[in-house]
């Protein structure tokens, strides 16, 4: 069964960095999950190392492995990282296609009010908290975007996905009176998917 139980950011507004990125890699280190991105192989996690070594972070268990072609690193071992931006491009077969664009293709919600190319302005101009929003929204998406994965290569039957769904929009109910962003998300996934939701 897929629930969310917590999305936040790590840390507090004003954190430091190597505090962030020691929290990430010391989380992780402690549960070993699958992780599921939309280009982590390609940025989030390239991004993550040079911070963690520029920092001094360890992040030893990121490295370990059951063996060469199972562990977090192996391009084709999605149980441990499910790179969906590869997964759905066949490992490069097809072209890879921005998440906002397969977002739009499956009525998902996509980058609601920010994207990407904003960050570094907003980052200048002090607006931690709209950055840490518009992660949040991206995890959002990337869920979405995993749960209809599920479904599809049967990880997940089409009660358990429309379950999660429900859950889902639950959750965002309850959070977005104290998270303006979810709100915007949720009026947007309603919007795009003509109310239904994306239940199947």
């Amino acid at each position: 069964m897929y629930e969310i139980e917590e999305l936040r950011s790590g840390g507090e507004l004003a954190s430091e960095e190597k505090d962030l990125v020691n929290g990430f890699f010391a989380y992780c280190g402690k549960l070993y999950p699958r992780l599921v991105s939309f280009n982590g192989r390609g940025f989030d996690l390239p991004v993550l190392k040079y911070r963690a070594m520029k920092h001094g972070v360890s992040a030893r268990w990121l490295h370990q492995a059951s063996n060469k072609w199972e562990n977090y690193t192996a391009r084709y071992a999605p149980h441990w990282h499910c790179d969906l931006a590869e997964v759905l491009s066949d490992y490069g077969a097809s072209a890879r296609t921005k998440m906002n664009e397969v977002c739009a293709a499956l009525d998902l919600p996509g980058k609601t009010g920010v994207d990407g190319s904003k960050v570094s302005d907003m980052y200048d101009n002090g607006e931690i908290d709209g950055i840490r929003r518009y992660c949040e929204t991206d995890v959002l998406n990337t869920y979405l975007l995993y749960l209809r994965h599920a479904l599809h290569t049967g990880l997940t039957d089409h009660d358990g996905y429309n379950h999660a769904i429900n859950l889902t929009v639950g959750w965002l109910e309850e959070q977005a009176g104290d998270i303006p962003a979810y709100q915007e998300f949720l009026d947007a996934w309603r919007q795009s998917s003509d109310g239904s939701f994306n239940a199947l």
